[in-house]
């Protein structure tokens, strides 16, 4: 499937537009290729895109006081992946945006964004929609971080997102789920 099907077929989920509409998204879109390891924004940059992940995995976080990267989210096919408040104040970010592994994204940037919101109403609107989403997966990370045991994260999160835990390295998964990688290994070994 080409990329901009999978991307057009996503928004159609949500929303209907035109077929002028839809070139017009496309034609905004820049498609990129990243490796293993790329960044899409570092600590100190003002993030100006948004990124529609196409292939691949990417992860937003930030290094703490300890020197410990603090995973906060994933993206692979299929979500939207932004530092959003970077995005929307054009101030500085704390975070990172790498890929986990090779990655395919569609790019767009922050004027092109603004001008889509306004001129395509649907899109504007499966834009909103996909900001819900994004706010609900936050809430529910953060109500599973506050009131489960590191146990029960584990299991949920293993049950609820099987592909993560299969496409996620081992440290990766332990960083957003607020463990080392021993107490990981250790969760894991109880369980087999």
């Amino acid at each position: 499937m080409k990329h901009q099907d999978f991307l057009l077929n996503h928004i159609r989920k949500f929303d209907s537009l035109s077929t002028e509409e839809e070139q017009l998204l496309i034609s905004k879109m820049r498609y990129k290729i990243l490796d293993k390891r790329d960044f899409l924004l570092q600590e100190g940059q003002v993030c100006s895109s948004y990124y529609f992940v196409l292939s691949g995995c990417l992860r937003l976080y930030k290094i703490v006081d300890t020197g410990f990267e603090q995973i906060l989210q994933f993206g692979i096919p299929g979500w939207w992946l932004s530092d959003y408040q970077s995005f929307d104040s054009q101030k500085v970010s704390e975070y990172y945006i790498q890929t986990v592994e090779k990655t395919e994204v569609f790019v767009l940037n922050r004027n092109d964004a603004h001008e889509l919101f306004y001129s395509i109403p649907g899109f504007n609107n499966y834009f909103r929609l996909m900001m819900q989403k994004a706010y609900t997966a936050a809430l529910k990370k953060s109500e599973i971080m506050l009131c489960e045991s590191a146990q029960d994260r584990y299991t949920q999160f293993t049950t609820d997102f099987p592909d993560f835990v299969r496409l996620i390295p081992q440290y990766m998964l332990a960083s957003f789920l607020g463990f080392t990688p021993q107490f990981l290994s250790g969760l894991r070994a109880k369980k087999r």
